[in-house]
């Protein structure tokens, strides 16, 4: 490996003081939040906790009744549990629906364009090979759509949910996402949809479901569901008294790793860096939110926390030559580097040093060592790929867009993100599964391309002015002679394209099928988590906005109303 090469250059010590003359100092600004998740509220009484029990029992009877009836009450209600964000307590019984459901012929059900939409999204959601062909009887003899659907808002609102499933090739649900686009944006100019299916074309409009992430989905759609005159009393307080539940959890996690943080004494140890904890959990529980995930969100937002900073160090502080010493150290991956290193490189490589040996007993003691090995590979090897951009800034070389995205798979870090997320999970997650995702497999590669690309399209003005390695968008623009717009036009296809790769991916990979579905989920969710992060070009972990304050808010803060 290349830490071979890089341990026959290390030097015996490096006392020199490192002079801050002509660092590339970024000037992040300071952790919004203050000592807000610091301490944890009280938690929800027993007789709650009691009684989300006694209503998870009755939501699980209405689930195999509900499955007697006719076709569109059956979707809705698999629909509503999801969109509620209590589907991960009936897996079984969805699963088991939506088989029945694929399997039975309902083609007369299917010339309803809300039916057959809503039927193809939730089937192929669930990874079933749904094909496309059966939107062709909604278009008239020209082989456009028929003008007649435009009426009909929640047939409208349905397909166009479901074309964002698409895939390569399937043209039909290209030109659905353009129809259904246009009209659902011009009957919400004309306001004459009525609240709550207001709110979903809204909602749809700023983020489909497909790039939602599930506990903002929750959280979005109880408030709506319960001015819904027709909801379920029963299932709504169910999902009530769950959010709750599940946030009382998140809060004690977040305050866990508050303190951590804090004792560490980050913000003065390393002033420079992004002071993200709070936006580092909120990332980690995009990933996963269940209960039984609850250690591996710690390790994983810990070791994000140190990617962070590792980043930061690279791109936002460190000298070349102290770079090159702390790469030379990561690569050794030892203790005894230590001396090497200027003072505030001891501090991060030693705290880097403890938490993957907790990591490493960890997964000792449960005869899993080869798990902490991969995360380790993958953490050495993005530093190497982060020093690989060090030199191309010290060179003032600017890469080939091909150059620069080979790189770049590895520097986005969702390998290894991907990676350290299986650490703590089943034992179904095979070394086989690791290995694969190792390998940067094409659905890991799209995801990879998503966040490298919506980062540097974010990015890019803010770190081209304090000086930084070259973007996509410069490449680009430099390689094809373009304007940065059209640079960032054609950047912005690129990822469209790779979600389409992502949901091939899910839905008809022979490889990935044989895959658990919770593997799967982990990358569709780190992307989701990324396409929350920067979307419309901001970079929301780096300046913390309104977006990412609402959303902390909303599932770190704020409880739902529970119904009476």
């Amino acid at each position: 490996m290349s830490s071979q090469t890089y341990s026959s250059m290390l030097p015996f010590s490096t006392h020199q003081p490192m002079s801050n003359h002509n660092r590339p100092i970024a000037n992040f600004h300071p952790c919004v939040w203050g000592n807000t998740f610091l301490s944890c509220p009280s938690k929800m009484d027993a007789n709650a906790t009691l009684k989300h029990g006694e209503l998870k029992e009755e939501v699980r009877r209405m689930v195999k009744e509900g499955m007697d009836d006719e076709l569109l009450h059956k979707l809705h209600l698999i629909d509503t549990i999801k969109r509620l964000g209590v589907s991960y307590h009936f897996e079984r019984e969805i699963e088991e629906a939506l088989h029945n459901i694929y399997e039975q012929d309902y083609e007369p059900d299917q010339t309803h364009l809300e039916t057959a939409s809503l039927r193809f999204r939730l089937l192929r959601e669930d990874g079933f090979n749904v094909p496309c062909e059966i939107f062709n009887k909604f278009k008239d003899g020209e082989g456009n759509f028929k003008n007649t659907l435009t009426s009909d808002v929640k047939g409208l609102l349905e397909l166009y949910e479901a074309a964002h499933l698409r895939v390569h090739g399937e043209d039909i649900l290209d030109e659905a996402l353009v129809f259904t686009t246009s009209h659902l944006q011009s009957a919400k100019a004309a306001g004459t949809i009525e609240y709550p299916l207001s709110a979903l074309v809204s909602n749809a409009l700023n983020r489909p479901i497909s790039k939602c992430l599930p506990r903002l989905e929750a959280r979005r759609f109880i408030p709506i569901y319960q001015q819904d005159a027709a909801h379920d009393k029963t299932l709504l307080k169910f999902a009530e008294l769950d959010f709750n539940l599940l946030q009382d959890l998140h809060k004690e996690e977040l305050s866990n790793i508050s303190r951590w943080w804090k004792d560490l004494d980050v913000e003065t140890k390393l002033p420079f860096i992004r002071n993200r904890s709070v936006e580092g959990y909120f990332w980690i529980l995009g990933v996963y939110f269940e209960p039984q995930y609850s250690y591996a969100r710690e390790i994983l937002t810990k070791i994000l926390l140190m990617t962070s900073i590792m980043d930061d160090i690279y791109d936002a502080y460190g000298k070349f030559e102290e770079l090159e010493l702390l790469t030379i150290a990561i690569q050794r991956w030892d203790a005894d580097c230590l001396d090497q290193l200027p003072d505030y490189m001891k501090f991060f490589y030693k705290t880097m040093l403890d938490l993957y040996e907790e990591l490493e007993e960890a997964m000792t003691k449960q005869g899993k060592s080869y798990r902490f090995q991969y995360a380790k590979d993958t953490f050495t090897q993005l530093s190497e790929s982060y020093f690989v951009e060090t030199k191309w800034y010290q060179e003032k070389y600017v890469p080939t867009m091909e150059e620069y995205m080979r790189n770049a798979l590895v520097t986005a870090g969702h390998v290894h993100l991907t990676i350290t997320s299986f650490i703590e999970m089943e034992d179904s997650v095979t070394p086989e599964i690791f290995k694969w995702a190792f390998s940067n497999p094409k659905i890991v590669a799209a995801s990879s391309v998503i966040g490298r690309l919506m980062d540097d399209i974010a990015s890019h003005k803010f770190e081209q002015e304090r000086g930084h390695v070259r973007s996509a968008v410069e490449c680009y623009m430099r390689q094809h002679g373009v304007s940065e717009e059209e640079a960032c036009s054609e950047l912005k296809k690129q990822v469209e394209n790779a979600w389409k790769d992502i949901n091939y991916e899910m839905i008809f990979s022979e490889t990935t099928k044989v895959f658990p579905k919770p593997v799967l989920r982990r990358i569709l969710n780190l992307t989701r988590v990324i396409e929350f992060l920067y979307k419309d070009g901001d970079d929301q972990y780096t300046h913390v906005g309104k977006v990412t304050k609402d959303g902390v808010a909303s599932l770190l803060i704020d409880p739902v109303s529970v119904s009476p």
